[in-house]
């Protein structure tokens, strides 16, 4: 099995974190800026979004960082990550899918103003705005983790930690104001229990 991608990319790293929970072996393919071109027509008839990870599973090719995570821990049967019953699947799922189109969308503008030092996002009004919308959201990460007490979809941990728990990351990474959210600082290093989280989901920090 090989992963394309760069360790230092956000979803790649949901990849190599749900490849330690299930204890898969793998060669990781650095692509990315920095590494091998994405804009390239090979790369392209693998993922026509030119973006990283991309999975090659026995000639299976596979895109999207969450799809990927559910594809792998659906081939290896381990349901306590990703529960076959519709309904306990759907919780997690739900989370898996926020975070991907609510919450990566609102830190996007504050992290490439105050992490990438991009040129392009100097908008100081649009900074503040975002640094809002991001608490905003992890508000309510920490509205669900206090009322589960645990993990985001429940008393156990899932795939939904995998993409949450990354965020939780960034956000703690993020040079800016966080407010006092004490779920979450207690989720953080309940995380921090898991190998392949001082791995891949908190940037090699103890």
């Amino acid at each position: 099995m090989k992963i394309l991608g760069k360790s230092s990319s956000i979803n790649v790293r949901k990849v190599l974190w749900t490849c330690e929970e299930l204890g898969l072996s793998y060669e990781l393919d650095e692509y990315g800026s920095g590494f091998k071109p994405t804009e390239t027509p090979a790369f392209k008839a693998m993922n026509p979004n030119a973006l990283v990870p991309v999975l090659i599973d026995d000639g299976f090719v596979l895109w999207e960082s969450n799809t990927i995570c559910r594809y792998l821990a659906g081939r290896e049967q381990r349901f306590d990550l990703l529960p076959d019953a519709p309904r306990a699947r759907a919780l997690v799922e739900k989370w898996m899918d926020w975070q991907a189109t609510e919450l990566n969308n609102s830190w996007r503008y504050a992290f490439m103003a105050l992490v990438r030092q991009s040129p392009s996002h100097r908008d100081p009004a649009a900074i503040d705005a975002g640094i809002q919308q991001w608490n905003r959201h992890m508000a309510m990460v920490e509205e669900q983790l206090s009322h589960t007490g645990a993990y985001m979809a429940g008393a156990a941990f899932s795939l939904a930690e995998v993409v949450i728990g990354l965020s939780v990351n960034r956000w703690y990474m993020t040079p800016m104001e966080h407010p006092v959210l004490p779920a979450v600082a207690a989720y953080y290093e309940r995380l921090n229990d898991r190998p392949g989280y001082r791995l891949h989901g908190r940037n090699g920090i103890p």
